[in-house]
């Protein structure tokens, strides 16, 4: 059995719990795991290493304690309702941020987390949105001079993106949000992602944790993580990551980067050597700096880390005090 200790040894100096994989793993021991190994395939992100122990010990647990979250809110709700003597309307959607670096495998915990949520009978419906979609387009990017800085907080549409959480928290009926394509590395204008009333919303994107801008006058605006309810930071070594992206990059000079349509359909006629220096370089140049300077310092504002190894598996679980 693994030990659930404070940060740093002393469990009552450090507003978190931390635990080790056996400890949190245990926790969802008597719980049914709801998904099957077909489904587990199907969210699998490229290359990450998920299976069937990964789900039951380390995402079972954690879906268990946000339907926990859930419900808990829905009873706050309630006695506000009560307390403000006003007719019942319908509660708004349960937000959970989810933010991490490039290749950490962030889109697949979400994916995950997403299924095994709907599947609690509390609250079926569950919705994921990226802020890929929120993106500025290449061309309004290149216009500002920014294109070598996607996924930098700048480089994405940060007031849509506000009113997007804002609307949902409103508990608006119906919510739109703008679609990406890593495809043609682009927004798709047409296509939206039409959210209507569910029970809970994850939203993942590399920049969600940012605090509120300063503005120009010294005042402070409101951010996005202001109206979630919950928030999970991916973390890993920066060494692992970079290893990870450059695997990644290799798969997809195999596979997606050999479609026409590909955006970096030149990078599929390059030699393996000259893809690991392209991968390097594009890591060295923009992903890595990006993840030190703007996504790392969000880390601590997460209420829940889950701290990878090596192999991408779960080593421990940080979990902020309540």
């Amino acid at each position: 059995m693994g030990s659930a200790h404070g940060n740093g040894g002393d469990r009552e100096s450090s507003p978190y719990v931390e635990l080790d994989r056996a400890a949190w793993a245990a926790l969802g021991a008597a719980t049914e795991q709801p998904l099957s190994p077909d489904e587990i395939e199907r969210v699998r992100g490229l290359g990450d290493e998920l299976d069937l122990d990964e789900v039951q010990q380390v995402y079972l647990p954690m879906s268990r304690l946000l339907s926990l979250y859930v419900k808990a809110a829905g009873d706050l709700h309630r006695a506000q309702e009560a307390f403000l003597d006003q007719p019942h309307p319908p509660r708004t959607p349960f937000v959970i941020g989810l933010a991490g670096s490039v290749a950490v495998g962030k889109s697949t915990t979400a994916r995950v987390l997403q299924q095994m949520l709907a599947h609690w009978p509390e609250h079926p419906s569950v919705s994921l949105v990226t802020t890929d979609g929120f993106l500025y387009p290449n061309k309004e990017l290149k216009r500002r001079g920014l294109l070598t800085r996607k996924g930098f907080p700048e480089s994405y549409d940060r007031k849509a993106l506000l009113r997007f959480v804002m609307d949902i928290k409103s508990g608006k009926d119906e919510v739109e949000a703008p679609t990406y394509s890593h495809l043609v590395y682009d927004v798709l204008p047409d296509e939206k992602v039409v959210i209507k009333r569910p029970d809970i919303v994850i939203i993942e994107g590399l920049n969600v944790l940012q605090p509120a801008r300063v503005r120009d006058d010294g005042r402070t605006g409101l951010a996005i993580s202001d109206f979630f309810d919950f928030s999970v930071y991916v973390d890993a070594a920066t060494g692992d990551i970079r290893r990870w992206y450059t695997d990644r990059f290799l798969r997809l000079r195999e596979t997606a980067f050999r479609n026409p349509a590909s955006y970096f359909a030149r990078y599929g006629r390059l030699t393996e050597e000259d893809a690991v220096q392209q991968a390097h370089d594009i890591w060295d140049s923009i992903n890595g700096p990006n993840l030190k300077q703007n996504v790392q310092p969000t880390r601590s504002r997460a209420t829940l880390v889950l701290r990878k190894d090596a192999d991408h598996s779960v080593r421990y679980v940080r979990l902020r005090k309540l």
